[in-house]
């Protein structure tokens, strides 16, 4: 999902839920090719539903776009953590934006899945969380992800 380090954000400086999402559907706009303002429409219209933030510091915000053909990702670790109203009223500090297209149904969820497995690993999460470069943060999800699916 992660097509590399230009899909990770080391050090997000944000005011908000709002702001992040315009700065992520900006950068994904950038690297996946996707109209920013759509994307920014979906990601609220998600986030109205209720928060993607699933507790510890963590939110998922994802949408479709029919112009994507495969699921996509965008890894952001922000410099200070917002509030996100997350299940658990923690600010957030990590955060994975997915992407999918549009009829993805199955996959959608099973992308989803994949990511919220990867960040219940607190060692992992621990570990993003002290990490200041794009690449060794992809470095790191990359090998944790990699790990993960040989061990399913």
């Amino acid at each position: 999902m992660l097509t590399g380090p230009e899909a990770v954000l080391a050090s997000v400086k944000t005011s908000g839920k709002k702001a992040l999402l315009a700065e992520l559907a900006s950068r994904a706009a950038g690297v996946f090719g996707l109209e920013e303002r759509r994307l920014l429409d979906r990601l609220i219209e998600r986030e109205a539903l209720g928060s993607t933030g699933i507790g510890g510091g963590i939110a998922i915000p994802h949408g479709r776009m029919a112009s994507l053909a495969t699921p996509r990702g965008l890894f952001a670790r922000l410099a200070q953590p917002i509030a996100f109203d997350s299940i658990d009223d923690r600010p957030v500090d990590i955060v994975f934006l997915l992407v999918a297209p549009e009829g993805a149904g199955a996959d959608h969820l099973k992308a989803l899945a994949r990511v919220s497995r990867l960040l219940r690993d607190r060692g992992l999460v621990d570990k993003l969380r002290a990490t200041d470069s794009a690449e060794a943060l992809y470095a790191l999800l990359v090998e944790s992800s990699v790990q993960a699916q040989s061990a399913a």
